[in-house]
């Protein structure tokens, strides 16, 4: 007897592992053993490491069992792939969880509430964490809580404060942390606690113009185009596992200000679009690189 379960509901499979024959007919033969419909799938080989990825969406309503029945079932699938195999199932009709840390800068804070709020991002906001007042009101007008963590300015006595973070972070047992202009540098403790769900908003195209200030670098540098990148975050400052990026042009009639303003638009969309891809389980991360079923 089928599930009864809502019908645009998914159970996600994603999946990596060393690439050999035979991976896609083992997946698709299991679900296809229990009825199952797979209504979206995508698949990458990568050739320079030999590993496999793929994402199977499969319809939860022609699942003749709960998703925690499912993944018993697809472990022994996964062990004959390989003890390095990496794969996990996500329910969608079980809504994901999202901490925001900000600093002054409201942009992007608006703009994932707005969403929110819309509907349009498949995850609740829990909380805003601030180490400044400033956008306080913002996230209260939403029903939002905020609290407020002052940061000392000597960087050496900051460990209270970002202990203080964690402890509201991890009240919420959120699938994302997200760093949308926090302006702080995680210590690598937070990094290693909060591994595969901090993501960042980083104002420059990475690789170039790392750390402070990166318009300010790229008008110096006199570039044509300017862009921001979503990351996972690591110990390495912004040197995560990119998640998207995008770009706009500019040239030589546009000063700093002008580059920050236009910038703050490329922000808004691609840690939107970042985000998303995370909470739909549709970014696999290997090594320092991305598999991205956007």
């Amino acid at each position: 007897m089928v599930s009864a379960v809502s019908d645009d509901r998914r159970y996600v499979l994603t999946l990596g592992c060393l690439d050999r024959p035979g991976i896609i007919a083992a997946i698709t033969s299991f679900i296809a053993e229990f009825g199952g419909s797979i209504l979206e799938a995508g698949y990458h080989s990568d050739l320079e490491t030999g590993w496999f990825f793929t994402r199977q969406s499969i319809k939860a309503s022609t699942v003749p069992f709960g998703v925690e029945e499912l993944r018993e079932r697809f472990r022994q699938i996964a062990d004959e792939l390989g003890p390095d195999t990496e794969w996990q199932v996500h329910d969608s009709g079980l809504r994901r969880r999202a901490v925001v840390l900000v600093s002054k800068e409201g942009h992007c804070l608006h703009d994932l509430l707005g969403r929110a709020s819309a509907g349009e991002l498949p995850a609740t906001i829990e909380a805003v964490i601030g180490n400044h007042l400033d956008l306080a009101a913002m996230a209260e007008a939403h029903g939002i809580p905020f609290h407020h963590v002052p940061f000392p300015k000597d960087p050496a006595e900051r460990g209270p404060a970002f202990d203080q973070v964690r402890e509201l972070v991890d009240k919420h047992d959120p699938d994302a942390v997200v760093l949308a202009r926090f302006m702080q540098v995680l210590p690598e403790r937070l990094c290693e606690h909060w591994a595969g769900r901090a993501i960042n908003i980083h104002h420059s195209f990475l690789p170039s113009f790392v750390g402070a200030r990166p318009y300010h670098q790229a008008f110096v540098r006199g570039v044509k185009l300017i862009g921001a990148t979503c990351h996972y975050v690591t110990a390495e400052l912004d040197a995560g596992p990119i998640i998207e990026q995008d770009v706009i042009r500019v040239d030589h009639a546009d000063g700093v200000s002008d580059m920050v303003r236009q910038g703050r638009d490329i922000e808004r969309v691609v840690l939107a679009r970042g985000l998303r891809w995370h909470l739909e389980s549709r970014v696999l991360v290997h090594g320092k690189r991305t598999v991205v079923f956007s």
